[in-house]
């Protein structure tokens, strides 16, 4: 038997916020990928040049800023579980 939602009353403004939450949402992915390629193009950048080894210093880390930033994403999307927190809520091993 499914069970019915409660009735909030406010139709049209309901269906428009929960497109302002997807947005939001998407907003936010986004701007956490870009920081991250930007960050580290930009590490790239102040390694190569300090250390004079133009542009192998800016190619790697902009693909380390690329990993981080597709990292981030699916962090925040909850794709992938934060570092040293288990979803079981246990500290034990799994088979016991």
């Amino acid at each position: 038997m499914a069970a019915k939602r409660p009735e909030t009353g406010q139709g049209a403004e309901a269906s428009r916020s929960g497109g302002m939450t997807g947005f939001g949402n998407a907003l936010r992915l986004s701007s956490e990928f870009i920081a991250g390629i930007a960050v580290g193009a930009a590490l790239g950048w102040f390694v190569d040049r300090f250390a004079g080894t133009s542009p192998w210093g800016l190619i790697v880390f902009l693909l380390l800023g690329f990993a981080a930033g597709v990292l981030n994403v699916l962090r925040s999307a909850g794709l992938v579980a934060e570092n040293g927190l288990r979803r079981d809520g246990g500290g034990g091993r799994q088979g016991e």
